[in-house]
This record gives C-alpha cells, sequence and structure tokens, in this order.
C-alpha cells in the first residue's frame, strides 16, 4: 500500500549531515511497522528486526551496556546477522517496551552516526519512565505516522488520474468536470465510513474477504481500550475510557466544545484533564482549542479551558457512532456535520497544521483557523453545497484575511476572496 511516510524515509536515509536514528511514533494499527519493513527490503542489504513486544529475552541485554559497540556485537550474536555500517537497517520496533533501548540512540548519534536505525512505538508518550530514563532530546529524528490520508486512500483505490485532475483544479481555482466531482464526492463519502487505517482499507478493498472492515475497526477500538486499561493505573483507566466514549456524543451537539458533564454527572478537568491528555499523548485523538483573536498567530489568543477533541480517525468516528454508507445521509444535519469536521481535522493535522477554531462572545465561529506562508487563514466546513456564512462573513469583516477557505460538496473556484475546495480536496490545502 503506497504511502506518503515512503518518501520521507528515502529522505533520511540519504541524509549526508545531521543524520541521527529516526523514531516514528503514532496510534497502533496506522501502519508504522509494515512501512518500515518495506523500506528496509526495498532499500538496505539487510535489516535487523527487534521486536520489544515479542522478542522480551533481548531486553537485559540493554540493562548491562547501552554502548553502540555492545549493542551491534548483541544484535548480531542474538540474531546471527552482520550488521554493516551504512548497509544495514536496524529496525527497533515497540521500542515503548525498553527504556534503555530508546536511550541507547542518543550514544549512536553521538558515537556510531553510521549505523542507520529506525525505532516505532505507539505509546511512547504515555509510557515511557522519564524518571529513570532519559528521552533523548535532540539526538533523535521524531516523525509522527497517521491512518491513511484521502490521496493516499485514492491511490489504494486505483485512481491515480482523478488525483491528477482534482490537483489541477485546485492550482487552477477552476471547476472540475461535473462527473469527476460526483464521482470523488462518492469516494470521499465511502471514505467518511472507511476511514484510513491500512487493514481496515485493505479489508474494504477486498471485499471477498471473510472478515469485513467494520469488525476490523471493532478490532482496533478494543485494541485501544486493552492499552488503556494495561498502560494506566485502574481508576485512571475508567476515567480515560470514559472519556474516550464520549466523544461521539460531544461532537453530535450544537456546541461541540469538550464539556466533562457529558462524561459522567459533576466531572470537572480537575479530575478528567489527566485522561485528555493520556489520549492525545497515545495518538488517539486530536485536539483543537479555541482562539478569540483572528489578527494574531492563535496561540497567542489561546483559551485552554475551551476546546474540542476529534478521533484520529473518522472511520472509527464513524464506527463508533454507528454510521454506515446506508444510513449517512439519514442523519440529521448536525452529526453530518461532526463527521465531516473529524475528517477535516484529520486531514489538517496530516499536512502539518495545529489545529484551533475561532469564537467570540457572541456565538460567532469558524471552525479551523491555520497559519499558511505565515498568514492566517480561516477554513469553513460545510456537509452541503449551501454554503452561506454569517461567521465567516464576521471573520472576515473584522480581519480582512488574504484570502478564505471554505470547504463543502460545491466545485473548485474563487469568488468574494473566497476559494471553494471540494470536501474530497481537503488534502491539497
Amino acid at each position: 500500500m503506497k504511502r506518503k511516510i515512503y518518501d520521507y524515509l528515502i529522505k533520511w536515509k540519504n541524509l549526508k549531515e545531521n543524520k541521527m536514528p529516526l523514531i516514528l511514533y503514532g496510534a497502533r494499527q496506522v501502519g508504522k511497522t509494515y512501512i518500515v519493513t518495506e523500506f528496509g527490503k526495498n532499500n538496505y542489504k539487510n535489516m535487523v528486526y527487534v521486536n520489544f513486544e515479542q522478542d522480551e529475552k533481548i531486553i537485559p541485554y540493554f540493562e548491562t551496556s547501552v554502548s553502540p559497540e555492545n549493542i551491534i556485537k548483541v544484535l548480531e550474536n542474538f540474531y546471527n546477522t552482520e550488521i554493516i555500517p551504512y548497509g544495514t537497517l536496524i529496525f527497533f520496533d515497540e521500542i515503548q517496551n525498553c527504556n534503555r533501548a530508546l536511550t541507547s540512540l542518543k550514544y549512536f548519534t553521538e558515537q556510531a552516526p553510521e549505523y542507520d536505525i529506525i525505532a516505532a512505538g505507539s505509546l511512547l508518550g504515555v509510557s515511557i519512565n522519564r524518571e529513570k530514563y532519559s528521552f533523548p532530546v535532540g539526538k533523535v529524528i521524531m516523525k509522527t505516522v497517521y491512518p491513511l490520508d484521502f490521496e493516499e486512500f485514492l491511490w489504494a483505490n486505483n485512481k491515480e488520474l482523478l488525483i491528477k485532475e482534482i490537483k489541477e483544479s485546485f492550482g487552477q481555482n477552476k471547476p472540475i468536470n461535473e462527473t469527476l466531482h460526483k464521482e470523488a464526492l462518492e469516494l470521499y463519502k465511502e471514505f467518511l465510513i472507511v476511514g484510513g487505517m491500512p487493514m481496515v482499507v485493505e479489508s474494504y478493498l477486498k471485499k471477498t474477504e471473510t472478515i469485513k472492515y467494520t469488525e476490523i475497526q471493532n478490532l482496533i477500538l478494543s485494541a485501544y481500550t486493552a492499552d488503556m486499561a494495561k498502560y494506566t493505573e485502574n481508576s485512571q483507566s475508567i476515567k480515560t475510557i470514559s472519556a474516550y466514549e464520549s466523544i461521539p456524543n460531544q461532537l453530535g451537539k450544537e456546541n461541540k466544545k469538550f464539556q466533562f458533564s457529558m462524561i459522567q454527572k459533576g466531572a470537572r478537568a480537575s479530575i478528567f484533564g489527566e485522561s485528555i491528555d493520556w489520549l492525545i499523548n497515545a495518538g488517539l485523538v486530536l485536539k483543537c482549542d479555541r482562539t478569540t483573536r483572528g489578527d494574531v498567530p492563535p496561540n497567542m489568543y489561546t483559551d485552554i479551558s475551551a476546546f474540542k477533541i476529534y478521533m484520529s480517525d473518522v472511520g472509527l468516528l464513524s464506527n463508533k457512532a454507528k454510521i454506515t454508507s446506508n444510513n449517512l445521509n439519514e442523519y440529521n444535519q448536525l452529526y453530518r456535520g461532526a463527521i465531516t469536521e473529524n475528517y477535516v481535522a484529520n486531514q489538517l493535522v496530516q499536512n502539518g497544521y495545529e489545529l484551533y477554531y475561532w469564537e467570540t462572545t457572541n456565538g460567532s465561529e469558524v471552525d479551523f483557523i491555520i497559519i499558511k506562508d505565515e498568514k492566517i487563514i480561516p477554513i469553513e466546513v460545510k456537509t452541503s453545497e449551501k454554503t452561506k456564512s454569517k461567521s465567516l462573513n464576521s471573520f472576515i469583516k473584522q480581519y480582512k484575511p488574504e484570502y478564505s477557505i471554505r470547504i463543502s460538496s460545491k466545485n473548485f473556484g474563487f469568488e468574494n476572496g473566497i476559494k471553494s475546495v471540494p470536501l474530497y480536496a481537503t488534502f491539497l490545502i
């Protein structure tokens, strides 16, 4: 399955200066192990694959010494494989299970940069015991791996020509052929249900598989819940699971601001704040902060008491909300708007944007605010072709941005300073 992260790995391999071990992190099942394994097979003479979750017997060897010289000898003996400088890829998978291996990356940077090392972990942000072992800050390159974005979903569906037409229309602000527009919208609607988890997409494409893609989504969600129980104390795990389970209801209301009282009666940030942080650090949710100004960088006027929480994959949200391709249009506008917002949030984060929304005391709200080319750009999200928005007009009148973006089911265009972007082209923003 073609992934954008693969090109990043090639660039990392070819670095001539400041080459450091690479850490890939992100939620479980986003495809970290698969893509690194394929990368290793295609670009190195050989690869040493160390899975600290499966190969527990190797962990004690890291307790004695984490010097590169010692580790290379241990790996060669343990896996009966020669490790060649610049020619062997060393892959430390599930590295959160071996803190000393994580610490060792610092010494490879300082003492043995001739060895190419990639580490991957699903819960690095929540499972590392920082009191005992130091994280190699400044000694590693870190990169987040996300589920497939919509362009990758189109690749998986062999729609390269459609992608070409979409990119041309986006760049020229001109309508795409109406037949192609409708085809892309239908694929977008499928993506809302399927999402971008690689195993789910693979099952969706193999329609004859005995296990349905929805069942794989259920398995992934169950694995996430198991992690919450495994990597938190009992009292905390209950809170974390409850916070995660509340997300569909949080997004299904008119005011999508996260409300602790929707988790349970009397809940407060002081009780559930740690659970929200755990979900964010585990890569299971995305946080969108409120900003009250539109003429300065959003983080300058962030209201820490108000935020929205989106799930990291829109397909998993649809699964939890019991939405299918058959009943999507039956849901009211409010919930379809929530699913659409979640989709846009996923795409923006995958393109490197921090998430903010703009809201005023009089109730005006713009769904997303981004900084693009050092300019503040408001983004309004609509589920249909009905695109009138008092809030966006209010923002434009008050802050006069160079241009605004309206994402909807309308075709491409540019009018009155507003760039019209069809929902399926969000990956190009």
